[in-house]
């Protein structure tokens, strides 16, 4: 009896334990970050801000006297979230839809349930199967769920075929990053920017119903109406794809426009030869975190997927003295949306503009090699960034598992474990940043007029001073400098 026991463990189908384990998790997907502030953070007035706004669980917008239509208070959405897998490695499957669950309740949302199918490739039809389909319906009528949440992009035709069987809405992942980029955007060109990837996500899936459509109709028809019942000749739908791409039109030219200000900042840093670093990596890795840390920029942050979005860029000074910009960049997902890519172009060319990218990584996180290759597949589609050196960071190194951090080191050579919120590895980190950085090529050896102390004040901040001795003439200077600093130096000690 105990031998039959055994066999139907052994039997039991691992996607049973896949959901069982996703949806025992009580905020598993968000809480490796820990949720407490630190004194560099700042106020944090936007935290403030955005959790006043925020949907309550529990809370009903159905309304039994239409009295109360004033008094109503939103609810969270209830999400059922669907998924496939198909490689002999369950856990990867768990780990995508952990990470869809975190997407789904940053959107505003609580996840009910999850049916994860193992199948070589997506039903062309359904995405699931009609079998499965059905079965989804059963189980959004009995949680009674209000939303379908699929872990992959969904066709247009089947996202249309699984609404019409599970009778609820039905969205996709690319869908729920789109609408949180909708709420966490704040800059008037990352409005634009989110608009735009929207709007590009959204024109093939526009869908027309019966007159609204606004068909030609000539003759006698069937309602009697001949003469005044003929259409534009241009159906609704066709009317609403124009007008998006006028729109789409429009908010390419903002964006273009709002290019030469970010050009001139940048210009005007690559005059002063100042270095730039950029923080790239994986969504709620602890970039913003990493950089009050560094700078004391008073960054928003917050434990969710995507808490900013507008690029932040701030002063930093290394070790021995020189200054240098850095940058904190929107974050990346798995399957990052190319309409979001696209859009946020703009924004990601801090990156190719940089002279060191910090890639911070999630040490903490189930699968923190995953999180590397998913920013490297986006980094790739960035021009100019294959040649940029590039620093590893393992961020969170207080919670994760001193065996995987050895290994990450391992695998990641040069890599540097810190922690942001404990200031652990901190120092080490700067003094690799500062290895990195490029370094002034021009020797000089001038005696400066102490009317020009200006140009020591440079020689100090972007060059390397090797020596210095105040004299009674001016300021005796041996440096490496920059080509436009060696200039500006030599005209000020032969005047």
């Amino acid at each position: 009896m105990a031998d039959h026991d055994d066999d139907a463990v052994q039997e039991r189908d691992p996607a049973r334990d896949v959901v069982a384990r996703v949806l025992a998790r009580a905020g598993t997907a968000l809480q490796s970050g820990g949720a407490e502030g630190h004194e560099l953070d700042g106020d944090q007035l936007d935290r403030e801000e955005r959790s006043a706004l925020r949907r309550v669980a529990g809370l009903s917008t159905e309304l039994e006297d239409m009295s109360e239509v004033e008094y109503r208070q939103l609810r969270l959405e209830r999400v059922v979230l669907i998924g496939l897998w198909s490689g002999p490695q369950a856990e990867l499957a768990e780990v995508s839809l952990r990470e869809l669950a975190a997407l789904a309740e940053t959107a505003g949302s609580v996840v009910l349930d999850a049916v994860l199918q193992r199948r070589a490739t997506p039903d062309p039809a359904t995405f699931l199967g009609s079998g499965k389909a059905a079965e989804l319906a059963e189980l959004v009528a009995e949680v009674g769920a209000d939303t379908v949440v699929a872990d992959s992009e969904l066709s247009p035709s089947q996202r249309r075929a699984l609404e019409d069987v599970v009778k609820v809405k039905v969205i996709d992942r690319t869908a729920l990053i789109l609408d949180i980029f909708a709420q966490h955007a704040k800059s008037r060109e990352g409005k634009a920017q989110v608009e735009l990837a929207q709007l590009e996500y959204l024109l093939p899936r526009l869908r027309g119903w019966g007159e609204s459509m606004s068909r030609q109709a000539g003759g006698r028809v069937a309602g009697g109406a001949g003469i005044g019942s003929r259409g534009p000749g241009e159906t609704k739908i066709e009317l609403d794809r124009r007008r998006i791409r006028t729109r789409m039109a429009r908010l390419r030219r903002q964006i273009a426009a709002m290019a030469p200000s970010r050009e001139t900042k940048r210009s005007s840093r690559h005059r002063a030869q100042v270095p730039a670093v950029a923080i790239a990596g994986y969504t709620n890795a602890g970039k913003s975190s990493l950089l009050n840390r560094l700078t004391g920029a008073g960054v928003l942050v917050e434990n969710s997927l995507f808490a900013t979005l507008d690029p932040t860029v701030r002063r930093a000074e290394a070790p021995d003295g020189r200054v240098y910009t850095l940058a904190d960049t929107v974050g990346f997902v798995r399957s990052l949306p190319h309409e979001l890519v696209e859009a946020f172009r703009s924004t990601l060319e801090e990156v190719a503009d940089a002279d060191v990218i910090l890639h911070v990584v999630d040490a903490a996180h189930p699968d923190p090699e995953g999180q590397v290759k998913a920013v490297h597949d986006v980094l790739a589609d960035i021009p100019g960034t294959e040649d940029i050196p590039e620093l590893v960071v393992l961020n969170k190194a207080d919670l994760a598992e001193p065996g995987t951090v050895a290994a990450l080191r391992t695998r990641y050579p040069g890599a540097v474990a810190v922690s942001a919120r404990t200031g652990e590895g901190i120092e080490e980190l700067r003094e690799r940043i500062a290895e990195l950085l490029p370094r002034p090529s021009v020797r000089v050896e001038v005696l400066v007029p102490y009317s020009r102390g200006d140009l020591v004040s440079r020689a100090h901040a972007t060059g390397e001073v090797l020596a210095e001795e105040h004299t009674g003439d001016g300021t005796q200077l041996t440096a490496l400098v920059d080509p436009t600093l060696a200039a500006d130096l030599t005209a000020a000690a032969s005047a």
